[in-house]
Formats: structure tokens, C-alpha cells, sequence
């Protein structure tokens, strides 16, 4: 067996506890038929397994194996990452792009009509928010407009990849400052990319996901990020 590095999570392993199972109590875990490590040492690996999401602790409830999710390991080290130098943004979006270009022929071949549907709804949502009195920024239907795409993809860690990148987004505030232009073209691609996925033609939806893709490239946001450190590192 892979050794882990961790006496708790390979105990999970070897005792094939599934997802949704109760792991003994801490003190329980202590003694030597179990971990036979000291109350501290269970604690520092329960709290490593719990921020990775492998397992969920609650008050009066105890300890839960979790189904297993790649997207906090990822968000984790990403977030991490941003906290250092922002610019990073800019490198994982570069992935997040070549990882939606791989996979894209793959996930749009297993998109059901109730994907399209949830798809049309973003569109209109956004197009409601954007051209409405108060104009709102559609944040959450861009994030669910991409990850529909890809979530009929038995590949969680696809998926965790994906996600974390729309966590990024939050994270930098590319949420919150857009501007109002490009944000019409964004939108104006999802529609012409539905189009193209639901008459069938991947490939044309594809390569209009990648001419979209450097509408956000070039945001005035991303430009501030790399100004700001730039500025940073001069100043050193």
C-alpha cells in the first residue's frame, strides 16, 4: 500500500472506511489497536485531512469520511499561491484554458437537454442582470455556465481543477470590477457556443470558447494585478 505520510489517513485506507462512515473519537484513535500516536499528533492529522476536505469534523457529531473531492487540495495550494504574488492568477488561468481545450470535444458529447437548459438559463439570467436598471455582474451564471460543460466528466480531478479556478476568480475580484463592454461580449460568445454545442458542431464551440477566453486576458483587472506587483518588486 501507498504509505500517505499520515497514520490517520492510511488507517482510513487499510480499514476501507467509506465516505459517510464515523471515524473513532480522538481519544479512541490514541491508543495502540487503532493509531497509537498521542492526542496532539491525531489532531494535527485530522486538521491536515479536514482542509484537504477528506473527512469533516462537527461538534457533538464526530468525524466523517467525505467523498472524495480534489477541489480543496487544489484551492488550497492555490489560494496559497495567490496570497504570495497575484500574478499567479495569470499562470493557472493558462491552465484552466488548456484543460477546458483538452477536454471540451469529450464533455460536450455527454451534455443532456437539461444541460442545455441550465446553460439558456445563465445566458438569460446574465442578459437580465446586465441589461436591466442596476446592472449586475453575472457571476455566478458565467461559473455555472462553464462548469455544466464539464460536468458529466467522470474525472474528479477535472473537475477540481475547474472549480478552484472559479474560486481564483472570486478571489482576485475579477467578480467585481469588468468591464461593462466586454462583459456583453462574453456573454454574447456563451450564446453563440450553446448554439454551436447544441447543433452539434464541437469543434466551432470549442475554438469560440478559446477566442473568448482572451476577452478576459486582457480585463483591466488582470492589467492592475500586474502593475501593482511589478511596482511591488521595483520598490524592494
Amino acid at each position: 500500500m501507498i504509505d500517505l505520510g499520515s497514520d490517520l489517513l492510511n488507517y482510513i485506507v487499510e480499514r476501507d472506511i467509506q465516505p459517510g462512515d464515523r471515524l473513532p473519537s480522538i481519544s479512541e484513535l490514541k491508543k495502540s489497536d487503532h493509531l497509537g500516536i498521542s492526542i496532539s499528533k491525531v489532531r494535527e492529522q485530522l486538521e491536515v485531512a479536514r482542509a484537504l476536505g477528506l473527512v469533516e469534523v462537527r461538534s457533538k457529531i464526530g468525524t466523517k469520511v467525505q467523498e472524495y473531492d480534489f477541489t480543496p487540495t487544489v484551492r488550497l495550494s492555490l489560494f496559497y499561491a495567490l496570497a504570495r504574488d497575484p500574478q499567479y492568477f495569470e499562470s493557472y488561468s493558462q491552465v484552466r484554458t488548456h484543460i477546458e481545450y483538452a477536454f471540451w470535444l469529450e464533455a460536450c458529447e455527454l451534455l443532456t437537454e437539461i444541460d442545455f437548459d441550465i446553460m439558456r438559463d445563465c445566458i438569460q439570467q446574465a442578459e437580465s442582470k446586465l441589461n436591466g436598471q442596476w446592472i449586475r455582474i453575472p457571476h455566478d451564471e458565467h461559473r455555472t455556465f462553464h462548469l455544466t460543460v464539464f460536468n458529466k466528466l467522470n474525472n474528479p480531478f477535472v473537475l477540481g481543477l475547474l472549480e478552484a479556478y472559479w474560486d481564483a476568480y472570486d478571489a482576485v475580484q475579477l467578480n467585481t470590477y469588468t468591464d461593462y463592454d466586454r462583459l456583453k461580449q462574453v456573454w454574447d460568445f456563451h450564446k453563440r457556443i450553446l448554439v454551436s454545442i447544441e447543433k452539434g458542431d464541437y469543434e466551432e464551440s470549442r475554438e469560440l470558447f478559446m477566442e473568448h477566453t482572451q476577452l478576459l486576458r486582457y480585463q483591466p483587472r488582470i492589467k492592475n494585478i500586474e502593475d501593482t506587483t511589478q511596482q511591488e518588486r521595483s520598490s524592494k
